[in-house]
This record gives C-alpha cells, sequence and structure tokens, in this order.
C-alpha cells in the first residue's frame, strides 16, 4: 500500500468541526467533573493543580476550534492533530492519577476510533501507535492511583500487564470495525448517488421524448400556414421566373419540415411506453433486439414455459434493471445467451442464462455488492467493478424483485434468476 493509498490523499476527507468540539466538550467536562469529585468528595489527594492547568489548556484549544477556526469542515490532518492532543492530555492526566490502573485508562481509545471512522486508515495508524506506547509508559510510570497505594495496596504486575493487553485488543477491534465499517458505507453511499443518476437520465430522457413530441404538435400550425402563403404566393407570381424557384424552394422545405415533426411524434408515440401497458414477452423482445444491432452472440427467449400472460406498467427502473443483466450476459457469453420466462398463477420468473465463465467463486458471496472484484483469470479481462450488478440488482428489488445468482447447467455459465409475486408486480410496477 503506498503513501497516497494509506492516507487517502485522492479522497476528500473531513471531520465536521462541529462534531469533533462537542465530543472535545464531552471529554472536558468529563475530565473536570471527575477529578473534582474525587479529589473533593472522596477527599482523595493527587496533583489536582497540575490537572486543572492541563484541562485549562485543552479548555482553550477547543475555544480556539470552535471560534477562531471558521471552516465547518476539518481536513484529515488539521483534525488529526487535535484528535493527536487530546491523546496526549488524556494520557498526562492518566500519568497523574494512577497511570493505566485508572479504570478511565479506556478512554485512551476513543481518539483512534474516532479517526477510524471519520479520517484516512494512516491517520488511525499513527494514533493507534501513538495510543500503544502511551499505554506501555503509562504501565511503568505513573503518579499513584488516588486512595489506593495511600493504604499500601498495589496492583500485581501480571494484572496491569492483563489490563494492557486488553484495552490494545479493544483498540484493534474497534479500530478495524471502524475502519470496514466507515469505508463499505463510503463505498454505499458512492454507489447509491450513481443509481440516482442512472435514474435522473432515464427520466430526462424521457422527458425530452414528451417535449419533442409537443414541439412537434405546437410547430404544425405555423408551418401549415407557411404552407398556405407560400402556395398562394406561387399562384400569384408563379409566371414570374425571378421569384417561382425560391417559392418552389419554401414550399419543399416546409413540406419536409412537416415531415420531421411527424417523425418525432410518431417516434414518440411508439417510444412513450413508460406510461403504457407492457408485457414481459414485449419488454425483453425490445432489449434483445437492441443487442442483437450491436453484438453477433445468440440470444435466444425461451416462452415455452410462459403459461399465463399478463400486462404491467413500465419503468426505467425494470427496463434498466434488465438491460444490465442481459448486457452482463452478452459480454461475458461465448456465443449464446438464453432468457427463458417462466410464468404461472403465483409468479413470475426470468432466467438469463449465458455460456461465459460463470460467477467466480470468490466473489459469489458478495455478488450485488458495489465496487468488488474477482481475481479469476477467466473474467478478468471483461470484470468491471461489480457496479453495474449493484445497479441493476438495487433498481429491480426497488420493483419487489427477488434475484439470486446461480449456476446454469444447461449451457455452463452464469444464471440470473429474477423472480416476481405477479399480484406485486401489477400493483407496484
Amino acid at each position: 500500500m503506498n503513501f497516497s493509498t494509506l492516507f487517502r490523499l485522492r479522497e476528500n476527507l473531513n471531520l465536521d468541526k462541529k462534531t469533533l468540539v462537542i465530543l472535545r466538550w464531552i471529554a472536558i467536562i468529563g475530565q473536570f467533573t471527575a477529578i473534582n469529585l474525587v479529589y473533593f468528595y472522596l477527599k482523595l489527594d493527587f496533583p489536582i493543580l497540575f490537572c486543572h492547568a492541563i484541562l485549562l489548556i485543552g479548555l482553550v484549544t477547543n475555544l480556539y476550534l470552535q471560534f477562531r477556526i471558521k471552516s465547518i469542515l476539518l481536513k484529515d490532518f488539521y483534525a488529526s492533530i487535535f484528535l493527536i492532543y487530546d491523546l496526549i492530555q488524556l494520557s498526562i492526566l492518566l500519568y497523574l492519577t494512577g497511570g493505566i490502573s485508572n479504570p478511565f485508562s479506556i478512554l485512551i481509545i476513543i481518539p483512534t476510533i474516532v479517526s477510524s471512522t471519520f479520517l484516512s486508515m494512516g491517520t488511525t495508524i499513527i494514533l493507534g501507535i501513538l495510543s500503544i506506547i502511551f499505554l506501555f509508559l503509562l504501565t511503568i510510570f505513573h503518579y499513584p492511583l488516588p486512595g489506593l497505594h495511600d493504604h499500601s495496596i498495589t496492583f500485581p504486575k501480571l494484572y496491569l500487564t492483563g489490563y494492557f493487553l486488553a484495552i490494545i485488543v479493544g483498540l484493534i477491534f474497534l479500530s478495524y470495525f471502524g475502519i470496514r465499517f466507515s469505508g463499505e458505507s463510503k463505498r454505499r453511499s458512492e454507489a447509491i448517488n450513481k443509481l440516482q443518476q442512472v435514474i435522473a437520465k432515464e427520466y430526462e430522457l424521457e422527458s425530452l421524448g414528451g417535449q419533442a413530441a409537443a414541439a412537434a404538435h405546437s410547430l404544425g400550425t405555423p408551418l401549415a400556414t407557411i404552407n398556405v402563403v407560400a402556395s398562394e404566393l406561387k399562384k400569384e407570381l408563379g409566371k414570374n421566373k425571378e421569384y417561382s424557384k425560391d417559392i418552389e424552394l419554401l414550399i419543399s422545405q416546409t413540406k419536409r419540415c412537416g415531415e420531421i415533426l411527424k417523425q418525432i411524434s410518431k417516434k414518440q408515440i411508439k417510444e412513450d411506453k413508460f406510461f403504457s401497458k407492457t408485457s414481459i414477452e414485449d419488454l425483453l423482445n425490445e432489449i434483445i433486439d437492441s443487442f442483437k444491432e450491436t453484438s453477433s452472440k445468440k440470444l435466444i427467449l425461451d416462452l415455452d414455459e410462459n403459461v399465463k400472460k399478463f400486462e404491467f406498467k413500465r419503468s426505467p427502473e425494470l427496463i434498466y434493471g434488465l438491460r444490465n443483466f442481459i448486457g452482463n450476459a452478452v459480454k461475458f457469453a461465448k456465443s449464446t445467451v438464453e432468457i427463458k420466462i417462466k410464468c404461472n398463477s403465483k409468479d413470475l420468473e426470468v432466467l438469463i442464462n449465458d455460456d461465459g465463465p460463470g460467477f467466480p467463486d470468490d466473489i459469489k458471496e458478495v455478488l450485488g455488492e458495489p465496487y468488488i472484484k474477482s481475481k479469476s483469470s477467466e473474467v478478468t479481462s471483461n470484470a468491471g467493478t461489480g457496479l453495474g450488478t449493484f445497479l441493476g440488482k438495487t433498481l429491480l428489488e426497488r420493483q419487489l424483485a427477488r434475484l439470486s445468482f446461480l449456476k446454469d447447467n444447461k449451457l455452463g455459465g452464469a444464471s440470473v434468476n429474477i423472480v416476481w409475486n405477479i399480484k406485486d408486480l401489477k400493483s407496484n410496477v
């Protein structure tokens, strides 16, 4: 892993200033309360003036962060500086109040956990290493724990060693969880943004088609008027050769505009099926025909088990989802793609099978997740990041489909099984 990857320099990593300010206020108020409660209420002796001095510095830094830094978001580097200071402040307080034997020593892992959730892995590793170093030093060097050493009681070294190891295990576990959780959340967020862009584009194309039809209808009347006027002028000036050619050209071009507008109108009527009814057979035939124009591979639509035929409302989500999986099958197939429709009184099932290499074993369990990559040499040349599969799966599941990724026994390649309850498809799609 190189430097830019470790610190994710290409990503705009930020920590919300308000979040960090609130966390630091909670820490400062909690530390102040604990220190004074132990000293004044429990009457236990420790260097309270030094502790108050450390807290005062922390309070000043938080006031500076809250009022002097105007940026709403703190970049990775600047956020890490404040977290490192918080780690040092807590370590000094622990040093003055018993070291690792202080029950509050578990809080030393918090800066690293915050970093693992919001900042880069490099920053998290640095904070984690510093935390371990400070814990090790606090295990050896520290002031007596208030109250305990007054009665000549000391913790066994074995206990302190175990406590030290337990905190480190918790630090590593929670840091790893934070890194994984934030990484997966970020990837899924990016994938959802892509999904929204795809749907917005589909609806934008639909809207443009409607606008084109409206324009064709609106322009029909003025063009007809121009045609009538030009025809009348031809009758009056027909004998004048100087103007007759120009008038004939005007009439011919007007007719040409009229034909173009008719084609636009007809095309829109033909394509305006987002608001009309269709059957799964017709929908799949349209998608298959579009791939036949660009691919030499054989696409077969099997209707033998399509017992019950019915119509449902089209949607961009449904069309894009089916087109995506058929496109994947065409891309990976050697020569043949078979699409089978099974329909009975209860369920509609669409199976998209191909004779390609099939789904690699190393990603079979995570298919449908965004940004995955197989190590299989059979699919490396055509494989992407899994984003297309995620988009198709998510769009179809929004239309109440159930998807499974299997191996096709007939063709030997991949098989995508998409199932709807007919009642759901009729009412919600």
